[in-house]
């Protein structure tokens, strides 16, 4: 008997939800690694960082807009500091990526602070994806976090430890190139016991960014570093977007006016043209179309003052 045949079943289609995107695609960078936001001003929610901006950290962990690899999910960071009730920040930090912690998203809707850093994380190559690695790094009341790669660190990093103090060496717990550069600045920082406030922070960076090159130079590491580095004492903030020997650096803005807000879905930054200063933002990418978001220069310092007002220092090493 000749053998039947059956209709063939027609399955409905699935449509998925659209995600919401910035209209604007920005231009690709060289590739690089991780993306932060760093938050000075008046008092506001995690989550106009975190989750409601149409480009938040939480989007840019699956779906960054300046570089080639989309995905930042090696884990997260938050930092941020209640200074009546201490002077040094709180912090959370998981190897989950950013879109799928509830923690994360629940957290950010009930925290507020005037001062927040938050890291999303693409490991690099060969280091262990672990929480210690986790950005940021705190350091009594010092936060840092990083967004690049110190070239060589494999080859450098013994020369690197050999220049610490027996405190920094102590303090390391992790592995990663960025904790060994924070306990570089760490170092530097307080060599400057005459030097306080932002002067004294931006004075370390530079050193320790400039201590860095130099042991790569020493270890014959031809591949350039990158070196987006972010430090805040919650009060003040310095900022650097750097690449040695003519890299590209990765990306960064800056965003200055009277306060972030986010009504309606929308994000945007009021009166980002005025002189009287109540909010700054620096971060890898602009969370939001806000016309404010102005690209920081390579080589150059984002130096954040007590007033909140902001400064472009150019960086040379």
């Amino acid at each position: 008997m000749p053998k039947e045949t059956l209709p063939k079943k027609t399955l409905p289609k699935k449509t998925l939800p659209k995600k919401t995107l910035p209209k604007k695609t920005l231009p690709k960078e060289t590739p690089s690694m991780c993306r932060f936001v760093l938050y000075l001003g008046a008092e506001l929610t995690v989550s106009r960082l975190v989750t409601e901006p149409s480009n938040s950290i939480i989007h840019q962990s699956f779906h960054n807009l300046e570089r080639p690899e989309p995905l930042n999910g090696d884990g997260f960071g938050l930092a941020w500091y209640v200074p009546e009730i201490s002077p040094e920040p709180g912090l959370f930090r998981s190897i989950s990526p950013a879109w799928n912690n509830q923690n994360l998203i629940r957290l950010a809707r009930v925290t507020r602070s005037r001062s927040i850093l938050v890291h999303i994380r693409a490991a690099t190559p060969g280091l262990p994806v672990a929480q210690l690695n986790c950005h940021p790094f705190t350091w009594g009341r010092y936060a840092f976090m990083h967004n690049g790669e110190l070239a060589g660190f494999r080859r450098l990093r013994r020369r690197l430890l050999e220049r610490l103090s027996e405190e920094a060496f102590e303090n390391l717990v992790g592995s990663t190139d960025t904790e060994h550069l924070f306990a570089l600045f760490c170092d530097h920082r307080r060599r400057l016991v005459g030097e306080d406030g932002v002067e004294g922070m931006a004075r370390a960076l530079v050193d320790t960014l400039a201590e860095a090159e130099e042991l790569r130079r020493e270890a014959k590491v031809d591949s350039p570093s990158y070196l987006n580095v972010a430090v805040t004492d919650g009060e003040r903030a310095v900022v650097s977007r750097y690449a040695s020997d003519g890299g590209q650096a990765p990306s960064l803005y800056y965003n200055v006016g009277r306060r972030y807000v986010c009504e309606d879905g929308l994000c945007r930054m009021v009166d980002p043209d005025s002189d009287h200063h109540r909010a700054v933002l620096v971060a890898s990418e602009p969370l939001s179309e806000d016309p404010g978001w102005h690209r920081v220069p390579p080589q150059h310092l984002v130096v954040i003052h007590d007033d909140l007002t902001e400064e472009l220092r150019p960086l040379e090493l």
